[in-house]
């Protein structure tokens, strides 16, 4: 159980909004970084949005200028992920959200990876027990469900596989919290808690618009106002990105076998479209430049 005290060097697999979220957060505890990526010029974007990130804390004076540089020195980049995981005591892969990329992740890294090294995913809603079958080390394979924005987000669901050990259930759980999350455990099942309770809560909205029950601002304004939720499901659902949310909905249709969790046809023909939410510029709302000029001078008149 003390294991994750000695836990110094952590591999991140992917640079994308997760993966470096998850990156920082593990650099700003003082752990040491590899993050991987095959993509070069992915690598800098997450490396530029790290530091963005940490001046807005500066700013804030959460941390001092100090505090960002060690943050920073702390990560080294890989675009080989062999070279990446050497000598690491964890990874965490958070790569694209595809069952056969992940599972051939996590065959070269139970090849490449030292015998004790855990093996975590950030998988949204894939089986753990599925993805660490691919292994040869299933007890060493775990779910570490981020929330995003990662450095700002208490959660993290620690989700057990079928075979994944009570010792190292218990080391990233510990490990969690020194990073100041709240780690919660939860068993394999299709999307977990967080998404088998989110999802169908986007999906029955986005049936609601499709049925003209309401426009996209009014099913956002009633359940901001109506239940206290910070941010409007159809709205939290382009910042997630409609592709994910549509292939979370799917992996649930497809592991309970169940009506309620098949994606509207509305989400299914935007995705279809290219219109994915603030990744694309548009989704529910509109996020192109001149939309943003348009509401920032909004701002100011």
């Amino acid at each position: 159980m003390g294991s994750f005290l000695i836990m110094k060097n952590i591999a991140v697999i992917g640079a994308g909004t997760m993966g470096n979220g998850i990156a920082h957060t593990f650099a700003q505890s003082g752990f040491k970084v590899n993050l991987i990526d095959i993509s070069e010029a992915s690598l800098e974007r997450g490396l530029a949005t790290i530091s963005k990130n940490l001046d807005r804390m500066v700013a804030k004076e959460k941390i001092t200028e100090n505090d960002k540089a060690e943050t920073l020195g702390n990560i080294t980049t890989y675009t080989n992920t062999v070279d990446g995981v050497k000598n690491t005591d964890l990874v965490v892969e958070a790569a694209t959200e595809n069952i056969d990329l992940k599972l051939k992740i996590f065959k070269q890294l139970d090849e490449a990876c030292d015998d004790a090294t855990i093996l975590a995913t950030n998988t949204s809603s894939i089986s753990i027990t599925q993805i660490a079958a691919a292994t040869s080390r299933p007890e060493k394979v775990i779910g570490m469900h981020f929330m995003n924005p990662v450095p700002i987000m208490k959660l993290v669901e620690i989700i057990r596989g079928y075979n994944t050990s009570d010792d190292v259930t218990n080391t990233i759980m510990e490990l969690s919290k020194t990073l100041g999350k709240v780690p919660t455990e939860v068993n394999d099942y299709p999307g977990f808690v967080a998404n088998r309770i989110l999802m169908p809560m986007i999906n029955e909205s986005i049936e609601s618009l499709y049925n003209g029950v309401a426009g996209v601002q009014e099913i956002d304004t009633v359940m901001k106002l109506g239940m206290a939720h910070p941010m409007g499901p159809l709205q939290l659902a382009d910042f997630i990105g409609l592709d994910v949310c549509l292939s979370i909905l799917n992996v649930m249709y497809d592991g309970f076998k169940n009506p309620k969790y098949a994606p509207c046809p509305l989400l299914v023909n935007m995705v279809q479209a290219g219109k994915l939410g603030v990744k694309s510029g548009e989704g529910f709302y509109d996020y192109s430049e001149s939309r943003k000029a348009e509401n920032v001078s909004k701002q100011f008149l």
